[in-house]
């Protein structure tokens, strides 16, 4: 999978801009605050629909202007296609070769694309919710039926929360109907674990090995831990134990007015010789986990959508010394497209730089070197 072509408008800083990617390593060089950050999330967008920079302004639409319009070039499986993300202050439009695509569902594996940030970090330190989230959005990407299991399963919560606030302030309600609200919420949530743990074991075939690869040491694991307990990851197994903690859990949910069991509330946790790296873990070791897993996604994308994903790297070198910079560039590879946003191209190897795309990006403007 490559991306061969974007076109910005009035996206961030930028007024507008026309920029031909190169197949393999693009690297994209500044002094920070100009503008490199914004190029890898405007392919967020056109890949994913929305940003991946959490507490950043959401407000993408250049100052003083009313739209902001981005649009890529994509071949994906010897197919060409035109992507396109038009955003006005109240609504976003989705197209596919120019025709509108009215729902997420069908506009999103389109592009394919791993992003590295500085802040991912927070995967490892943050909160359960952050973990999900990135279930979520990788496995949206590589599956239609999660996507669509996912976003119907949180349909379905609501419905349930909101019957649950019913009953406990209603005493004549009828409790079947949770019943029956129920039993549809655990056969959604019996694929999304499914998938969910199968995901998590596909990780854990290389993120050791791939870690040993970066630091020369240690044993890495990625432990799935939903919030019930499951010991087979089969249907009736699953059935079996979320009926089970539903009935027990009846009055405390209905006390609290909300599901309290799900995988709604998931988590997974990095384990360093058995050890939780949240917990006993050096931010150096956090990082080079982080780095390990996100490798660890490649092959999985390439088996699930038969090409390779678009690896985003933004400023990554800086949290890096110089070399695990390049021992990361190694692992990555020549077959793949890789975006990078540096304040210093000294961090990366002259054999890396030989065949790479470079641009000189200041103040908004983007020039090829």
């Amino acid at each position: 999978m490559k991306i061969t072509k974007l076109n910005l408008v009035n996206f961030r800083n930028y007024d507008r801009v026309d920029i031909k990617l190169g197949n393999n390593m693009n690297i994209f060089i500044g002094d920070n605050a100009q503008g490199k950050t914004n190029i890898l999330e405007s392919i967020v967008i056109l890949a994913l629909t929305k940003s991946h920079r959490i507490g950043i302004s959401p407000n993408i639409i250049k100052h003083g202007k009313n739209k902001s319009s981005i649009k890529g070039i994509v071949k994906k499986n010897k197919i060409v296609s035109k992507l396109g993300v038009k955003i006005t202050n109240d609504s976003k439009k989705l197209t596919l070769n120019l025709d509108e695509v009215k729902k997420v569902s069908d506009y999103i594996s389109n592009l394919n694309v791993i992003v590295f940030t500085p802040d991912d970090l927070d995967i490892i330190k943050g909160s359960p919710n952050i973990r999900r989230n990135l279930l979520n959005i990788e496995l949206s990407q590589i599956s239609k039926i999660y996507l669509n299991t996912y976003n119907e399963y949180n349909k379905i919560l609501k419905t349930r929360n909101e019957y649950l606030k019913l009953l406990f302030s209603n005493s004549i309600a009828d409790k079947n109907y949770l019943d029956v609200i129920t039993d549809k919420l655990i056969e959604k949530a019996v694929i999304i674990y499914k998938l969910r743990k199968e995901f998590i074991d596909n990780i854990n075939k290389n993120i050791s090995d791939n870690y040993k690869s970066i630091t020369n040491s240690e044993v890495l694991k990625v432990n799935y831990v939903p919030n019930i307990e499951i010991d087979k990851y089969e249907d009736d197994e699953i059935i079996k134990v979320m009926k089970s903690t539903y009935d027990s859990n009846y009055q405390k949910e209905l006390n609290y007015g909300m599901t309290m069991y799900g995988p709604h509330r998931d988590d997974f946790e990095f384990l360093l010789n058995g050890e939780n790296l949240k917990y006993f873990g050096s931010q150096g070791q956090q990082k080079a986990a982080v780095i390990a897993f996100k490798l660890s996604e490649i092959p999985i994308f390439e088996e699930y959508c038969e090409e390779l994903p678009i690896l985003l790297l933004d400023d990554i070198f800086s949290e890096l010394d110089v070399k695990k910079s390049n021992k990361l560039l190694k692992l990555v590879g020549n077959n793949i497209q890789s975006i990078i946003t540096t304040t210093d191209l000294r961090r990366i190897n002259k054999k890396y730089l030989e065949n790479a795309t470079i641009y000189k990006i200041d103040n908004g403007q983007v020039e090829r070197k």
